[in-house]
């Protein structure tokens, strides 16, 4: 089974992009999807995480208060900036165990193709097992109108969670095929359906 890789930058459209390649019968394990259940208590992951960041990022039920994470992770410090590399230190290795036991189950179902849909997937090292890595990009004015109506942020939030990713050039040089997601649902359409014969050759 080819596994390929898909990631960009937040509010590029990468969750459309997998839908679209879904209906091509290539399914996708979405790695936000797996970090949110790996978080639900009783969690090894959480625990870990509970370690590191102290109490302060649980709510008084003992689920993990995100916006307190991210708080914590999106200071724009040096500090924050550590905090940030060692969130992904710890969830890294808990994501992509149950990531590749996922996509077993799809090879065992008899599928040609399966998509890990990652926005780390560069930077968590998953893309080394990749076929083919699929890069979705936007320019940044458009993400953070898509941010701003998915997320109900400030655009300050929002901004400081932007400039913690990398740049265009980073995704490029990693990528081996992009998508530009700028335009409308039947270009970007149209844009998977051509990328289809190059990442399954």
């Amino acid at each position: 089974m080819k596994i390929l890789g898909l990631t960009g930058q937040s509010g590029a459209g990468k969750g459309a992009v997998a839908a679209l390649f879904a209906e091509h019968g290539i399914p996708s394990v979405d790695t936000d999807a797996v970090y949110h259940e790996l978080l639900i208590p009783p969690s090894a992951c959480l625990d870990e995480l509970t370690a590191e960041f102290t109490d302060a990022i649980l709510n008084a039920d003992g689920t993990l208060s995100r916006p307190a994470l991210a708080a914590l992770v999106f200071e724009p410090s040096e500090e924050g900036h550590r905090r940030h590399q060692r969130l992904n230190e710890i969830t890294h290795r808990y994501v992509s165990k149950r990531t590749f036991a996922l996509l077993s189950e799809y090879e065992k179902q008899g599928y040609a193709a399966a998509i890990i849909d990652a926005p780390l997937l560069i930077e968590a090292g998953l893309h080394t097992r990749c076929d083919c890595v699929i890069a979705v990009l936007a320019d940044r004015e458009i993400r953070m109108d898509r941010l701003m109506l998915r997320d109900n942020l400030s655009r300050e939030q929002i901004g400081q969670r932007l400039d913690a990713q990398p740049d265009v050039s980073f995704y490029i040089e990693h990528a081996n095929a992009l998508i530009y997601n700028e335009g409308t649902e039947q270009e970007l359409r149209s844009a998977v359906a051509s990328l289809l014969p190059e990442v399954l050759a």
